[in-house]
């Protein structure tokens, strides 16, 4: 099943929310800053993402900048710093059983569904 990490704030995201309703019949929409994935789901999630943890870190967000920014973390620190502050999350993040993305841009989308 195909599951998108959502933020609806987001217009990268609502747009790639919009072609998943147009292209697949069964799919959770996970609302991850109402809902945050747990560490070991963020920890699997960042796996299927073949990325480095910082690699899914939105750099520019006020919260990194002023709390986290060139200080020397390990990965399991960026995840847990990404599990209390979801926000942080790179989105949207589409899911295909043991695969994943980064949903931008939609062409990327379109080669894992």
């Amino acid at each position: 099943m195909i599951q998108i990490y959502h933020n609806s704030r987001c217009s990268k995201s609502r747009a790639c929310l919009a072609f998943i309703e147009k292209t697949v019949p069964d799919f959770e929409i996970i609302n991850y800053l109402q809902t945050p994935p747990t560490f070991e789901e963020l920890k699997l999630i960042i796996e299927k993402l073949a990325i480095k943890p910082f690699a899914l870190v939105r750099q520019k967000e006020k919260i990194w900048i002023e709390n986290f920014k060139n200080q020397d973390l390990s990965d399991d620190e960026i995840i847990q710093i990404m599990v209390l502050n979801p926000i942080l999350i790179e989105r949207p993040i589409v899911i295909n059983n043991t695969k994943a993305i980064i949903g931008r841009p939609l062409e990327k989308v379109q080669d894992l569904i």
